[in-house]
């Protein structure tokens, strides 16, 4: 049997790496001291956790992938060398079987969420690999380290989300927002006069304010909300790349703003300064309901 195509082996060698920053950011929140550095300001923080996983994701996945991410030295401990076998028995889309590894550009958000993660609500938090190709995010993976967290006693701890585009998306159970119900996930320590008009133009039923991209589009693919909706600049492309790729997997679509695709080819610059509009379905109906005043003033 042909060894698997190089994507395939990306992808479940990230879904490993995913799994062990998982286990990372669940052991620096055991013991207590998160670390938190300051970035830009209160709302733009860092932790302990996220530098961790940045080291344990860039070197795991660079050890295996060489030309593809360079990497410092670190510790055997933060590296993981397996892989998901359910993922390599997958036929590779014929589009995809011929990638060299220098053609693909990995964004990483090692902690997609952190202002949450250090406030303690810990299902928003989510580990990011987005996978691109040509400018496009065709594959991802989307770890939630604290999946279940209030089921329990007994209930597994956390999931692993992955998609790649002509394939699919697995780890979740896909549902439709209900039918005729407008309702809006939106940022939660971002928040904004734009935002909130924007948001208001659209006239929705209810808002779900959340922290983390990555958590915003597992609400859209849960069925718990019908659209996304961010008309700030702020959000980054590792915020959007492996949530992108799950939610085209299964049929959705995210945008900017002004309705334009993100590129995510190596030279591109990191804000996504147009803002977000995402949705699983109907994506023209909250499309064409984005103030004119809203896209003035978000320059892509």
């Amino acid at each position: 049997m042909a060894s698997p195509a190089l994507l395939m082996r990306v992808v479940a060698s990230a879904y490993s790496v995913a799994e062990k920053a998982a286990t990372i950011v669940r052991n620096v929140m055991s013991a207590g001291d998160l670390g938190i550095v300051e970035k830009t300001g209160a709302n733009d923080l860092q932790t302990k956790a996220d530098r961790l996983v940045q080291m344990s994701i860039c070197a795991s996945l660079a050890r295996k992938f060489p030309k593809e991410l360079s990497s410092n030295e670190v510790t055997e401990e933060l590296i993981e060398d397996g892989h998901c076998e359910e993922i390599l028995k997958k036929t590779c889309p014929a589009q995809y079987t011929g990638i060299k590894e220098e053609e693909l550009v990995i964004w990483v958000d090692p902690l997609d969420g952190t202002k949450e993660y250090t406030e303690g609500l810990l299902d928003h938090v989510t580990v990011l690999i987005g996978i691109a190709y040509e400018g496009k995010a065709i594959a991802g993976v989307i770890n939630q380290p604290y999946y279940n967290y209030e089921a329990g006693a007994g209930a597994v701890l956390g999931r692993t989300i992955w998609g790649v585009l002509g394939i699919g998306a697995f780890g979740f159970q896909l549902t439709e927002a209900p039918a005729g119900k407008h309702i809006i996930v939106t940022t939660r320590s971002h928040s904004s006069t734009l935002v909130n008009d924007c948001i208001s133009a659209l006239n929705p039923d209810s808002i779900i304010r959340v922290g983390g991209a990555g958590n915003k589009i597992i609400q859209l693919v849960e069925g718990k909300a019908s659209a996304y909706v961010f008309a700030s600049p702020g959000c980054k492309k590792w915020d959007t790349c492996a949530p992108e790729a799950i939610l085209h997997a299964v049929g959705g679509k995210i945008t900017d703003i002004h309705g334009n695709p993100f590129q995510y080819n190596k030279e591109v610059k990191h804000m996504n300064s147009a803002g977000v509009l995402a949705t699983l379905r109907n994506y023209d109906y909250y499309a064409s309901r984005i103030p004119n005043t809203v896209k003035q003033s978000l320059v892509p």
